[in-house]
């Protein structure tokens, strides 16, 4: 495997027996990632697409021995959710849901802090591990397995940085997605980490978007980093600043004074090879050396 989940993880899904949930956990399934079981309140006891369904998180992680979640809750419950998933010891959350109240995601940070467990999204399109593990809703034709790690805050633009890494002929380490929304569970620090110290990733795509200081804040650790693997990036956007009614949500609490060309300097300043063209990743990518 290559960061945070791969073939022998054991995987559970709360909220499996919904429809998007139902559908992408078939999908998991068929891949090849170990799915272990669904957790439903109300629904233990029953079988649904071939696997147990518990009560409880504890339960299920009592009978099973899964050590990540994908989570298809409804967006109030992602709190109480996350919290039963950190008390029954989980070492990988993936949130799918969109919508989660800001207040909720700050208690949720407070709570993973003293735990094991981290958070991927929410509002993100998961993680994968190509051929070995799918924790969300990728389209998962399009990735290859290989060396390249690809880290994004903008969902649609991890498929892009998927297709430039595959055309660029290197294929993909691990993909993750770290979620649109304002307040996240992991940042481009704890991935760029992760990817760091994986010997099969041998170069990054990390992909921006105007909001909040994720970015600086990923090039700022880069820059510090002793032992360095190359990164490629690109921040989506464009150069205006927030005006109170466009932008990102997270814009609002910067108010507009970090564009996108303050985040591109940031990459730049910290060593980053910054494009302005999604499509020129894979030009990049070919001029590496391994």
């Amino acid at each position: 495997m290559s960061i945070l989940a791969g073939r022998n993880t054991k995987v559970l899904v709360q909220g499996m027996t919904g429809t998007q949930a139902s559908f992408h956990t078939k999908r998991s399934l068929d891949y090849g990632t170990d799915i272990v079981a669904g957790v439903t309140p109300g629904k233990g006891g029953t079988v649904h697409l071939g696997l147990p369904v518990f009560d409880t998180v504890k339960e299920a992680v009592a009978e099973t021995q899964a050590v990540a979640s994908l989570m298809f809750v409804p967006a109030r419950m992602v709190k109480s959710a996350v919290a039963e998933a950190a008390e029954a010891g989980l070492e990988l959350v993936v949130c799918i849901s969109d919508n989660v109240p800001v207040r909720d995601m700050l208690e949720v940070r407070n709570i993973l802090k003293n735990s094991r467990t981290r958070l991927i999204g929410p509002n993100t399109p998961g993680l994968m591990t190509p051929g070995e593990a799918r924790l969300g809703i990728f389209p998962e034709n399009i990735h290859t397995p290989g060396q390249i790690g690809i880290v994004s805050r903008s969902s649609t633009l991890t498929y892009e940085a998927v297709l430039e890494s595959g055309k660029a002929g290197y294929g993909q380490s691990t993909v993750v997605g770290l979620g649109d929304d304002m307040v996240i569970g992991m940042s481009f620090v704890d991935i760029l980490q992760e990817f760091m110290a994986d010997e099969k990733t041998k170069a990054i795509v990390m992909i921006g978007q105007l909001g909040g200081t994720f970015e600086e804040l990923g090039a700022e650790w880069y820059r510090s980093c002793v032992r360095k693997k190359p990164v490629i990036g690109f921040v989506a956007g464009n150069s205006q600043a927030f005006s109170g009614t466009v932008g990102y949500a997270g814009d609002i609490i910067t108010r507009g004074k970090i564009t996108i060309e303050d985040k591109k300097k940031a990459l730049a300043d910290a060593g980053i090879i910054v494009v302005e063209q999604i499509n020129e990743v894979h030009g990049e990518l070919q001029k590496l050396q391994f």
